[in-house]
């Protein structure tokens, strides 16, 4: 399986990006998908997770902030991220994972895309 996530850059607070990911070898339609980041000198936590009836989870700290969808026909995973802050700045990963009564990482990665909030 691989995973490329796009569409990160350099944004000012408030601002929004939205990232893709291109998912290959897998449909997404039958699997569970996630964003992560990773920010310097940080562990790699999860921002927000999709099941494929459509359920989602996300961080306490971007919710009303973030989106996540998914597009079962391009086989693409999106994540909307909407008045952003500096503390936002990070390398953003999708991940192909499990969703039971939450998300769960699993072994696919993509190679992540950095979004940088600053003024």
């Amino acid at each position: 399986v691989q995973l490329q996530a796009s569409g990160g850059g350099l944004v000012q607070p408030g601002g929004s990006l939205r990232l893709s990911c291109t998912v290959r070898g897998s449909t997404i339609s039958i699997n569970a998908m996630g964003w992560y980041r990773q920010a310097p000198g940080k562990q790699r936590e999860l921002v927000a997770g999709i099941a494929p009836d459509g359920r989602t989870q996300y961080a306490d700290s971007v919710k009303g902030r973030f989106t996540i969808s998914t597009d079962n026909a391009q086989n693409m995973v999106y994540l909307q991220l909407s008045s952003l802050k500096p503390e936002d700045t990070a390398v953003y990963y999708c991940n192909r994972g499990q969703y039971v009564l939450a998300y769960s990482p699993g072994r696919d990665w993509g190679q992540g895309t950095l979004v940088t909030v600053s003024s």
